[in-house]
């Protein structure tokens, strides 16, 4: 929130927090006393003012000396962007906590007394020497009573005022809370269970410069109500918010046997079951809809759990703004009337648009409350209702073998300030938990209102709030929006806590919980600025999981940022134009040995020390393999720490961006193979593999490349299997307008659109590939020195075959010296990738001999054109069909 929008006269100064009360005795601040003197000044009404030259309304005065001496080390480590800033002394003798509740400015005087510069000031840093807190906070429950606890030690009063009903009517009680250092608390009978609460925070807040009394629900918050106003007073543990041998659940998960088992489906709650005429109407779109066990949806997640798939992360499911919870005030949008549309028309979209902040959709990315169930997805939004059915949903993902993982948002929150209705932490302690810039500015980068993690209490926050999911929901992994916004520190530290957690003590098994997110570096954190964040390249050696733009770059071409039409080494590039200028025919050819490279680094798990021979014939570690940008492609240090994917929620599905980037007159059953080839890569590379719902049934959002808020029209999946969305209109043209022309002529082709057949196709040919992939665990190593030891690519060198990955793991034999023998069924494998429009031949001296077959579940599947794949053992040689992937077994000899 800009402050400057409050109708203040000054346009610098105080309204700007410039400067840094980094510890108890230092403030920092880029202004030097010269001949003046410097002064810190609190007012406890928030009176301050300046008046020609004098600063007035204040109620404390004390004079800073001007430091010479160079930050302490720990200083400079929580705020390295500050370190060259000058520092002052600040007096040991005073009251700093009560000083702390105050108006504040520090302010240069010159000899004649005049001010010639003020500021505000930035308090984290003297906040968290003096009040960082880890005893009890929220509600706390005891046989016979309720107590409150809340963080707040600049506010100057709290009171919680105490309802019956979760909407209307006054209070019923007004509870003044009582401080000790920095924490308020109260006591109330055990009768206050159910009742709902808000508390009123009497506060400065520097967005205003006024005393703010601020209304707020609980950061703490485990339940709501439906209008998302007040808290519930719930206890979790209860039983009546437990489905039947829910505390059993622990010894009933899926197995695990380590991280490298791993393979992720991304889904969200709404898009699952919106549809869904499977499912009863009173469950679709919502967490009992994961219940209906003979649902469409629900069958289809069997079949993808018996084919190997894990685990299944669902889009933020915490209470988030965008969907209101109370069902009733939704508006919707007549099907049959859009139907109606031409394939490539506006209407559609205009439609939907018109309503999109009053339906029921949303992603979810505009975190309110963390630790609260999202309401929309309950059957009741009111009440505990939305906890039960919440564990019901994890519960019945268990119970088909699926792991649950959350998609967790702790980067930054929906809204700041001291009005806004979904505003929370920054109405309690305001200026503490948002990442501000140098002129005390909310910084936005990672859309709006960034938090700092840095900060003692952010991080407590975010690590208890994933305790409090994985005990209580008892979920089995995280997903970190915006990862490299969260500093390393808290991520080694979250995934400490969470991994001590065990079934005795917790009722959770934490060595099976797994964490990973988006490491991008980008912002004001880029580089380290803020302290050292959980970027790509630092999280190397933490276990920790990163997604792999890589290998999804070169697979698809450029990047979600570049020319849509830019190809990749599945999409064509080199070898089926699209007619898009990629440069000289030189450089295009060069440019498809690259992205080869980066393909193959990937699938042998992005790893900084695999060392395989690049496109130039030369031997190189993948991290002196170089991005456009000089920096290096692989940077993880274990297979578990990347997460090898093609596409997700962000950026158009698997589909559209192949219907994109191919060119118009490949048929469609071309650009079926084309997908089946990118999920192929995924399924058989080492590391964790990711897939975004509906890769494996062609879907499609007609295009819509951010379809964040685009409704269920543009974000339907049909497990039918009758239609993949294809062609429903021009996708919104707030994020996609600028392509139209690019995306009209296809959207209005019948060519384009897949039939059930395709959909089906599809569906068989990912499902074989996870299933090859659950066939042997060489597909799934665990180490570094494993993947290097047993993988070996064959098609290399600057005279390689153009468009063609050739793969080979090899397992030892029990009892013989060397490998170490892994799998029991096969001893060798070849997996061999043509993404060229026709069938090739590759011959490779070490690979004669063999006895090589193609794998049993491609010679059993419906694909018969992969049938055709042979392999011929005195010469080495292998024949593979067009666009196809086909993986070839030396079975064991009994």
């Amino acid at each position: 929130m800009s402050w400057l929008g409050y109708g203040y006269a000054w346009d610098d100064g105080i309204l700007y927090s410039r400067a840094f009360w980094v510890s108890q005795e230092i403030i920092v601040w880029d202004v030097a006393a010269g001949d003046g003197s410097c002064y810190l000044y609190g007012s406890k009404n928030a009176k301050l003012s300046l008046e020609n030259g004098e600063v007035k309304g204040y109620d404390v005065e004390v004079r800073l000396e001007e430091s010479k001496e160079r930050l302490p080390k720990h200083v400079i480590q929580k705020f390295p962007y500050i370190q060259d800033l000058r520092s002052f002394q600040v007096p040991s003798a005073m009251d700093v906590k009560s000083l702390l509740k105050s108006q504040m400015a520090i302010a240069i005087l010159n000899s004649a007394g005049e001010c010639t510069n003020i500021a505000g000031l930035q308090l984290p840093g003297i906040m968290d020497e003096l009040f960082s807190y880890n005893g009890p906070l929220g509600v706390i429950f005891s046989s016979e009573a309720v107590s409150l606890y809340l963080w707040a030690p600049t506010a100057q009063n709290v009171r919680a005022l105490i309802y019956k009903e979760p909407q209307g009517s006054d209070p019923y009680e007004v509870v003044q809370l009582k401080e000790l250092n920095g924490v308020w608390s109260a006591k109330g009978p055990i009768t206050w269970e159910g009742s709902y609460y808000v508390y009123e925070v009497s506060v400065y807040h520097p967005s205003t410069m006024r005393i703010e009394k601020c209304f707020a629900n609980d950061p703490y918050a485990r339940g709501i109500s439906a209008d998302g106003r007040r808290t519930l007073i719930v206890n979790v543990d209860s039983e009546i918010s437990k489905p039947e041998a829910w505390d059993s659940l622990v010894h009933e998960k899926p197995s695990l046997g380590s991280f490298s088992d791993i393979s992720i489906y991304e889904l969200h709650v709404r898009d699952f079951s919106a549809i869904d005429d499977t499912v009863p109407s009173d469950f679709r779109g919502g967490y009992l809809a994961f219940t209906s066990v003979d649902s469409a949806g629900m069958l289809h997640l069997k079949r993808l759990s018996s084919a190997g798939i894990s685990h299944i992360h669902l889009l933020p499911v915490f209470h988030f703004a965008g969907v209101d919870d109370e069902k009733v005030k939704w508006k919707n949008i007549d099907f049959q009337m859009l139907e109606s549309y031409p394939p490539d028309s506006d209407e559609q979209q205009a439609h939907i648009t018109a309503i999109q902040n009053e339906d029921g959709y949303n992603w979810g990315y505009n975190p309110v409350l963390w630790g609260v169930p999202k309401g929309s997805y309950a059957s009741n939004a009111d009440g505990s209702t939305r906890i039960l059915e919440f564990r019901k949903m994890v519960q019945a993902l268990n119970q088909i073998g699926l792991r649950v993982v959350l998609d967790v948002v702790y980067n930054h929150l929906h809204a700041s300030g001291p009005y806004d209705e979904n505003s929370v932490l920054d109405k309690i302690v305001p200026g503490y938990y948002l990442r501000r810039n140098l002129d005390g500015l909310i910084e936005h980068s990672t859309c709006i209102n960034n938090t700092a993690s840095e900060h003692y209490m952010v991080e407590r926050l975010i690590i208890d709030d994933l305790l409090h999911w994985a005990i209580n929901y008892k979920v089995d992994g995280f997903r970190f929006d915006l990862m490299g916004h969260i500093m390393k520190r808290t991520m080694v530290k979250a995934k400490k806590m969470l991994q001590n957690l065990s079934r005795q003590n917790n009722g959770v098994d934490g060595s099976t919980i797994y964490i990973y997110g988006e490491g991008w570096d980008f912002g004001e954190v880029a580089n380290n600025a803020r302290g050292v964040n959980a970027s790509q390249f630092n999280l190397s050696g933490t276990g920790i999981g990163s997604f792999n733009d890589r290998i999804r770059d070169a697979v698809l071409g450029g990047s979600p940022f570049g020319h849509p039409l830019q190809q990749g080494f599945v999409t064509g590039l080199s070898l089926e134009p699209n007619g898009h200028d990629h440069g000289s025919k030189a450089n295009v050819d060069r440019t498809l040995g690259v992205l080869r490279d980066h393909i193959q680094i990937g699938m042998a798990a992005n790893l900084k020390d695999f060392i395989l021979t690049n496109h130039d014939g030369k031997e190189v570690k993948g991290c002196e393999i170089s991005l456009h940008d000089g920096k290096p492609v692989a940077y993880a240090s274990s297979p578990v720490e990347i997460v090898n994917y093609v596409s997700a929620h962000d950026n158009e599905t698997l589909f559209d961006i192949v219907s994109l980037k191919t060119p118009v007159n490949i048929s469609l059953d071309a650009r079926c193979r084309m997908n089946h080839l990118a999920t192929s890569i995924i399924a058989l590379s080492q590391g964790i593999p990711f897939f975004h719902a509906g890769d494996e049934i062609l879907r499609s959002k007609s295009l819509d490349r951010d379809s964040y808020n685009s409704g269920d029209w543009f974000n339907r999946l049909d497990f039918t299997y009758n239609s993949n969305n294809w062609g429903i209109g021009l996708p919104p043209k707030e994020k996609n307008k600028h392509n139209w022309p690019l995306i009209k002529t296809r959207l209005a082709d019948p060519a384009y659109k897949p039939q059930k057949s395709h959909i089906l196709a599809a569906l068989e040919n990912f499902s074989s590939f996870i299933g090859i992939r659950y066939s042997s665990p060489l597909f799934r190593l665990g180490s570094t020195k494993e993947i290097q030891e047993r993988i070996q690519f064959h098609n290399n060198g600057p005279s390689w075959l153009p468009g063609v990955i050739v793969m080979s793991i090899e397992d030892g034999f029990e009892g013989i010296p060397g490998l170490p023998q892994l799998d029991s069924n096969y001893s060798y494998i070849v997996v061999i990738i043509n993404m060229r429009p026709t069938p090739i031949e590759f011959t490779s001296q070490p690979l004669k001999g063999r006895r090589l077959q193609l794998h049993p579940i491609q010679l059993n599947s419906t694909d018969d054109v992969v049938k055709d794949s042979s392999y011929d053992s005195p010469s080495g040689s292998f024949k593979v069909p067009s666009r196809t992937t086909s993986v070839f077994v030396e079975p064991r000899t009994t």
